[in-house]
């Protein structure tokens, strides 16, 4: 993990499930885009240049 993103998880309500926290550089192995599928959709994130995170269809 890049420790300059290292944030706080977010933390939930005392019954909510537990929130899984992952740094999308990490999902971003390649520094291009990652690919997300649900329900057979695929959906691509990537990291702009700003360091802002855009998922796209």
């Amino acid at each position: 993990m890049n420790a300059m993103a290292q944030v706080p998880a977010p933390t939930a309500a005392p019954d909510a499930p537990p929130i899984d926290t992952y740094d999308a550089r990490d999902l971003i192995k390649d520094g291009a885009q990652a690919s997300i599928v649900l329900d057979g959709q695929v959906y691509y994130l990537r990291i702009t240049r700003a360091g802002k995170l855009i998922l796209t269809k």
